[in-house]
């Protein structure tokens, strides 16, 4: 009779717990061990701030498993508050530590799973003040007993998805929240132009945002920022990010890979015989670029989690290159991410053309409609979708999620304009948001509207290009950008021998009139662009930049 196969996996929150279930499911008879450091296994950490913020009343909410659960419904031998200490690949042993009574065991293993996800990247802040992260379910407990009064001062560091969904929480506790971000912008994986609502969103619920700053010291009840300012502080939560966490691996002689975390193949293995790891302690091969990237998404852990198992199972799948999607609610205001930026490729001296579109999230004579701001990136070859960024209030998930699997399809930017999508004007347009995007990027990518990016507009202007605001009387006088000539669309045609001589941009509201102010004008012999976007872009990018000189 062949002996059960003795599966040790470290880490019992996302990517560890999938694999443990997952495995169970597939073969009765492995003897499953799962050891964790920590005294909770399989709880929900994307719910910590709504913990704090009271959204999820009860902590018990958070807990989706525990040791004794897990063990009733797939026999897993589940130790918390136990830690592996040393890793034996040659001889396949584990020594752990239980930290409660010390005693030390040493547990051999026939496939080993390392899901040790990451540690909190603390900031220096040499603080006689408490300083708490926001990683388990102790940093939330720690922070709710810590809000003992309304108007306690907090000051949250990093304007990442952790921050900001920490600063919204703690408000709705009734503190007063300063926001340190050492960048230029909220949300660095945007670009700056599709950040600016969320910062607008911040600052409206009270938050005192301060940007491109550091912490460099603490005075009783206050912080001491970079610039020379202060902040009034009775307790920190640092949001500025996370480190993988690979001591053990790298004590075992587990190769590392250049992004800091372990490194893995297109199955999860490691340079060891029969290691795997997963979680957000594994550095991941990215789709646009096809490099490796540091990407801590839960969902990615899970499903990386499962695919070992399949493994270990004897099966034989491989993962799919990750995306990177990601998405955050603040204040009612939602910013969502998918593929690479335009930052990104332009510091990869990667080429690429841009379409910003500003559409309802649905028909807009149906009561509720909100506007939403989406950009996308192709390639000008192959029309490769390269990443999109879509922000507002409604409908922003799901677009976002039509982008990522028509990325994952490998469907290039122009058939977004194809796709058939569902529809009741409660629910969309006629015209999707999606397909208004894709009718855009086959426009620019094949010529029919050139375009110029909001970015590129001061030097044209100042090459001598004229700038033709088509926008009717009232919206010109509500705001226009600087030296702009207002020539409303419906009277161009009759007014077309007072425009300027020499190269014309066009732009309207967000960029539906200018497309059709272009096409007018080209066909009538004029040297002409639409600026992408329109004002709304424009206006968007100027206010994030001077946002961050605030």
């Amino acid at each position: 009779m062949t002996a059960p196969r003795r599966v040790l996996i470290v880490g019992g929150v996302a990517g560890g717990m999938s694999a443990a279930t997952r495995l169970r499911r597939l073969d009765e008879s492995a003897e499953i061990t799962v050891i964790e450091r920590g005294p909770e296994v399989s709880y929900a950490n994307c719910g910590l701030p709504y913990y704090v913020g009271g959204v999820i009343p009860e902590r018990a909410s958070l807990l989706l498993q525990t040791p004794d659960s897990l063990h009733r419904r797939f026999r897993l031998d589940v130790r918390v508050r136990h830690e592996a200490s040393r890793i034996d690949t040659a001889r396949k042993t584990v020594d752990v530590i239980d930290l409660d009574s010390g005693r030390r065991t040493v547990e051999t293993y026939d496939a080993l799973v390392l899901a040790l996800g990451a540690s909190p990247r603390r900031a220096e802040t040499g603080s006689s003040i408490p300083v708490l992260s926001l990683r388990t379910v102790a940093d939330a407990d720690a922070i709710h007993s810590s809000l003992t009064r309304p108007g306690i001062p907090v000051v949250v560091i990093g304007g990442g998805y952790t921050g900001l969904e920490a600063a919204e929480n703690l408000v709705s506790r009734g503190a007063a929240v300063t926001l340190v971000q050492r960048g230029e912008q909220l949300l660095s994986p945007l670009d700056i132009e599709m950040s600016a609502p969320i910062l607008a969103a911040v600052r409206s619920h009270g938050v005192d945002v301060r940007l491109c700053v550091t912490i460099t010291g603490t005075t009783d009840g206050a912080v001491a920022l970079s610039d020379g300012t202060s902040a009034p502080a009775e307790l920190i939560v640092d949001a500025s990010g996370v480190t993988p966490e690979t001591q053990l691996a790298t004590a075992a002689g587990i190769a590392i890979g250049e992004t800091g975390g372990i490194r893995v193949d297109a199955s999860c293995r490691t340079s060891a015989p029969d290691v795997f790891a997963v979680g957000d302690g594994v550095e991941k091969t990215e789709l646009v670029g096809g490099g490796t990237a540091l990407i801590t998404m839960a969902g990615l852990a899970n499903r990386h989690g499962r695919m070992v198992a399949d493994i270990i199972a004897g099966r034989a799948p491989s993962s799919r290159p990750a995306l990177g999607t990601g998405i955050v609610s603040v204040f009612g205001s939602v910013a969502a991410k998918v593929g690479w930026s335009e930052k990104q490729l332009t510091t990869a001296g990667r080429d690429f053309y841009t379409a910003h579109v500003h559409p309802a999230s649905h028909a807009g004579y149906f009561p509720g409609a909100e506007t939403m701001s989406m950009k996308l990136l192709a390639d000008p070859l192959t029309d490769r979708i390269l990443g999109a960024q879509i922000v507002g209030r409604e409908g922003i998930d799901k677009r976002i999620d039509v982008i990522a699997t028509a990325m994952h399809a490998g469907l290039p930017a122009s058939e977004l304009s194809q796709l058939e999508l569902a529809y009741a004007p409660q629910f969309g347009s006629a015209k999707d948001a999606v397909n208004m995007l894709g009718y855009v990027a086959e426009n620019t990518r094949s010529g029919t509207t050139p375009t110029l990016q909001w970015h590129e507009l001061d030097d044209a202007l100042t090459a001598g290009a004229a700038l033709i605001d088509v926008r009717t009387p009232a919206e010109f006088a509500a705001g226009a950008i600087p030296g702009a000539i207002n020539v409303p669309l419906d009277e161009l045609r009759e007014r077309l021998d007072e425009l300027p001589d020499g190269p014309l941009i066009v732009h309207c509201q967000v960029g539906l009139r200018g497309h059709a102010a272009t096409r007018l004008l080209a066909q009538h012999g004029f040297a002409v662009r639409n600026l992408d976007g329109g004002y709304r872009t424009w206006h968007d990018a100027r206010s994030a930049r001077s946002g961050s000189r605030t």
